[in-house]
């Protein structure tokens, strides 16, 4: 009976990660070409039962942790490139790069979606904050791709891809800012001047806290050692 049980369990588990081959580059299409609604979605699908939600799509929080680790794998596709040498101690092992881009693409998503909550003016709970979270994970996850694409092709030696690299950051930018910018305008009724303030300031704090945590990170890896 166990093992029958075992047996579901794993043919459960292997038909969900079959449908991710599916179900991925479908949300992160849908999340490129309208970020607004896939945000809005994220929204409805906390409402319905939990096992009914984010049945055509991923769920936001697994979209964004299977983004990163593609975009780790696309760093990994050509060590070639990197000379580790030119890496930041840190950024030094594979492990601790995969930290570092987890710690990078979680802030902001936290730092916006705490960012609506006080605008609103609701109380700061587990529950208030898991709706707007979830909004961000899916336009988070096109962030880490494109920008994470950008860092990597900057960190080539000899600045090779810096040029490249640069652009594909400053695009990836660009397009998250747009859509927080959105964001703010649709959820909290401000105008677009100040939904570009509110997200530059509030991006630019997310920069501060990621500083802190790596360093944090970085001094707590140095003492294991």
């Amino acid at each position: 009976m166990d093992f029958m049980k075992l047996l579901k369990s794993l043919e459960e588990l292997l038909y969900e990660v079959v449908c991710w081959l599916v179900f991925y580059p479908l949300t992160l299409w849908r999340s490129l070409a309208d970020p607004l609604r896939m945000m809005r979605y994220a929204d409805e699908e906390l409402a319905d039962r939990p096992q009914d939600q984010y049945e055509d799509t991923l769920s936001p929080p697994l979209f964004l942790l299977l983004t990163l680790l593609l975009a780790q794998a696309i760093s990994q596709a050509v060590p070639s490139l990197y000379d580790s040498s030119t890496l930041p101690p840190i950024l030094s092992s594979t492990a601790n790069l995969l930290i570092a881009r987890g710690v990078i693409f979680s802030v902001l998503p936290l730092v916006m979606a705490v960012t609506l909550v006080r605008r609103k003016n609701i109380r700061l709970t587990r529950d208030t904050l898991r709706p707007p979270f979830y909004s961000q994970c899916y336009v988070a996850a096109l962030f880490v791709l494109i920008a994470g694409i950008g860092l990597d092709l900057m960190l080539i030696p000899h600045q090779a891809g810096l040029a490249t690299g640069a652009a594909l950051f400053a695009v990836a930018v660009g397009w998250y800012g747009q859509a927080q910018v959105r964001w703010f305008k649709r959820d909290l009724h401000i105008t677009t001047v100040a939904g570009v303030g509110l997200f530059v300031s509030r991006f630019l704090m997310a920069v501060i806290v990621i500083l802190g945590v790596a360093l944090a990170i970085g001094w707590t890896l140095k003492s294991w050692k």
